[in-house]
């Protein structure tokens, strides 16, 4: 059976949210690591002042990550609402897998 002689079917959406939203998570988790990090050098008298400005420094690094991921995964959900509200006007999409799916992640991909 040749390509051309296979019935087309609608190409299952790509879920970028899902990944946007793990590495969203995954920022937010390093945030958190290198605060503990940082204002443990803070209480102690022995850390050097490099340690504490590479702190703060990586610090404003994963706050600047979580911004720019909160940015895209922000893209990623409008994207995919306004897909499914599309997809739901279809009638052979209605119960499709997929949305299915799609929805799924849209409730689980809170900010």
């Amino acid at each position: 059976m040749s390509l051309r002689s296979q019935p087309l079917s609608p190409p299952r959406p790509a879920l970028p949210q899902e990944t946007a939203t793990a590495e969203h998570n995954l920022y937010r988790k390093e945030a958190e690591a290198q605060q503990l990090k940082l204002d443990k050098f803070k209480a102690d008298e022995n850390s050097e002042a490099w340690d504490i400005n590479n702190g703060t420094r990586m610090m404003e690094e994963a706050n600047r990550m979580i911004a720019d991921s909160t940015t895209r995964l922000g893209k990623a959900v409008a994207d995919l609402r306004e897909l499914v509200i599309a997809a739901k006007k279809i009638p052979e999409l209605a119960e499709a897998e997929e949305l299915l799916k799609a929805e799924e992640t849209l409730e689980s991909a809170s900010i």
